[in-house]
């Protein structure tokens, strides 16, 4: 039988040839790469590693931290003072940019270390989240500007899902492929390659128990889908919700769909929920890449221009024809306020 497996690394080998590269994004990629090996073990390892509890911390965001969300962003750090590939981070879990330690690397890394971790005690899907931006020439890295990018800057993004198997789904702006981690040899396989979202769907994931506080546009668009098939949609839907975006994201891109968090009334104080940087961004990134649609609402996430390093936004993104439908409903209700005014 012939062999026929491509691993990442020889993957991100065969894109540098295509592309003229120099072997730095090689080097990138392999830095996360070993980082997520890494939270998997720890995540796989569960109640044996004594690390499913809460740290008794809380990051800043003002949200509890559990043990693994600790450990999970120490890893990231550890190897970015190790690798030397790059020039600082920023993650959800810290309130500042974090400088690697003696490097010259031209590369920032933002990341979100480990979502839905709220998942951990009852066993079902987290992940780690990263988005890579270019330092800007002459800039200084522990300047928190240097890091307030859109997202449409991006040089890769990705995710990596620690579920049933380990898989790290990624783009660097030329599609989306997937790969599964093989334990037995420990490395990435490609085994979903040029992942692409079918454009309309019957399913769609909110967090229902928010009802209460949703914008019009939005309340609007999930009375027609519950309304099915006697409804103005015509047809039936299905509703899912993981609290984990790195697994909403993950059941889109597999068999299409809608998840939606949008800017509401109870969170808009704040901007929304989701953060722009650590989360929307990169996810906005893939999922463009493969077909989808992501707009905060009124706009197209990779469009919004960083003002604060943990700045929120309202998210809604996957199959293109259900997130057209949502804009337009945003933009008629924008319409309305302003006839009304």
């Amino acid at each position: 039988m012939t062999y026929r497996r491509i691993t990442l690394p020889l993957f991100l080998v065969q894109e540098q040839r295509r592309l003229g590269g120099s072997g730095v994004f090689t080097a990138l990629m392999t830095d996360i790469c070993t980082t997520c090996k890494t939270i998997s073990n720890e995540v796989n390892r569960g109640a044996m590693a004594g690390t499913m509890g809460y740290a008794g911390s809380r990051n800043v965001q003002g949200e509890e931290q559990k043990e693994l969300d600790v450990l999970a962003n120490d890893i990231f750090l550890y190897m970015i003072d190790q690798s030397g590939n790059w020039a600082g981070v920023a993650s959800e879990e810290l309130e500042d940019a974090y400088i690697s330690r003696g490097s010259d690397g031209r590369y920032l890394l933002l990341f979100d270390p480990l979502d839905g971790s709220s998942n951990i005690g009852v066993n079902t899907a987290v992940g780690s989240i990263f988005s890579i931006l270019r330092l800007p020439d002459g800039t200084d890295p522990s300047d928190e500007r240097v890091y307030l990018q859109p997202g449409v800057r991006q040089v890769a993004a990705g995710y990596t899902i620690y579920g049933s198997s380990t898989m790290m789904v990624l783009t660097s702006g030329n599609g989306v492929n997937g790969f599964t981690l093989d334990h037995n040899i420990g490395v990435f396989v490609l085994t979903h390659p040029d992942m692409r979202i079918a454009e309309d769907t019957a399913e769609y994931a909110i967090n229902a128990s928010r009802e209460r506080h949703w914008p019009a546009p939005i309340r609007r668009y999930v009375k027609e889908c519950v309304a099915g098939a006697e409804g103005p949609r015509g047809k039936n839907f299905n509703t899912r919700w993981n609290a984990a975006m790195a697994a909403e994201v993950h059941r889109i891109l597999m068999r299409g769909g809608v998840f939606m968090y949008p800017v509401d009334s109870e969170n808009a104080p704040r901007g929304g929920h989701l953060r722009l940087l650590y989360e929307a961004n990169p996810m906005a990134f893939i999922i463009e890449q493969a077909g989808g649609l992501a707009i905060s609402g009124r706009e197209r996430i990779l469009d919004i221009m960083p003002e604060r390093l943990h700045q929120r936004t309202g998210v809604i993104l996957g199959s293109k024809n259900e997130v057209e439908r949502i804009g337009r409903y945003y933009a008629e209700a924008e319409r309305e306020e302003t006839s009304a005014a």
